[in-house]
């Protein structure tokens, strides 16, 4: 989208996975959660209702597009679906799937722990892994 600019906390602390018609699909970078989180490409949008009609649908499609994936690829037990904003207040949305006994379970994994990044090899497979399940 002309404009659209990722704020430099989202993009430090992910690696891009593919840009929709509406949001851009990030892997949060931290192997404890298979986590993913989508901004939407509009200018000024920090809050759902910034968002027009037509774009708020087709985020909730791209929402669920995205937790169904990754429960394919992860096999996850619950997956968690979040808009905070309150350390980043560009939108954007949490999906991240969830498993009894992960680091953080029951609990939300936002404030839970020092993120462990993931080395390279199992990040990129994981990437292509999710690229090909929401091609």
């Amino acid at each position: 989208m002309t404009g659209f600019v990722l704020l430099p906390r989202l993009a430090a602390d992910t690696v891009f996975v593919a840009d929709w018609a509406l949001s851009r699909v990030l892997l949060m970078n931290d192997s404890r959660f298979a986590w993913l989180i989508l901004v939407p490409r509009r200018m000024g949008a920090l809050e759902l209702h910034d968002l027009g009609p037509l774009d708020r649908g087709l985020l909730v499609e791209e929402m669920v597009r995205v937790g169904a994936a990754l429960k394919s690829v992860t096999g996850a037990a619950k997956i968690n679906t979040a808009v905070l904003g309150n350390v980043v207040n560009q939108l954007h949305v949490h999906v991240v799937a969830r498993n009894p006994g992960d680091a953080a379970w029951p609990g939300p994994v936002w404030g839970h722990g020092d993120s462990v990044p993931y080395d390279a090899a199992t990040r990129d497979a994981l990437v292509d892994r999710l690229f090909a399940e929401l091609a």
